[in-house]
């Protein structure tokens, strides 16, 4: 199929196919034309490719641990150890991020609650 065909089957964008090509996380084949092929097995990349995304992996993780995935119903599992172990260090990293960010949202809102009863004194 072509690159048209993969993006109504997947409902991604050809733009990010082409990105994800790009990436190497696709790897079509090519026609003496140019034109790319994709097959069955492309389909089932992407949507693992998408499932990654949103689970907060980038493109260069997903590179790594996508060929160690297998899908267990509508959720991968890694196969090979250690992609499970960065699959954990990736997950420590999003919760100090997380955190973080907590941090500064609770900062912020005490900043906003300063002014805003600074301004009802004042008003």
């Amino acid at each position: 199929m072509f690159i048209g065909e993969l993006a109504r089957r997947t409902g991604v964008s050809t733009r990010s196919l082409r990105y994800y090509e790009e990436q190497g996380l696709l790897r079509p084949q090519r026609r003496a034309s140019g034109y790319r092929e994709f097959g069955e097995p492309d389909v089932a990349a992407v949507r693992r490719i998408r499932i990654l995304l949103a689970a907060g992996l980038n493109t260069d993780l997903i590179r790594e641990v996508l060929p160690c995935m297998a899908e267990e119903g509508a959720i991968l599992a890694p196969t090979c150890e250690e992609m499970a172990q960065d699959l954990r260090h990736e997950r420590e990293r999003m919760g100090r991020s997380i955190e973080q960010l907590q941090s500064a949202h609770a900062m912020l809102s005490s900043i906003i609650h300063a002014g805003e009863a600074l301004t009802a004194e004042t008003g």
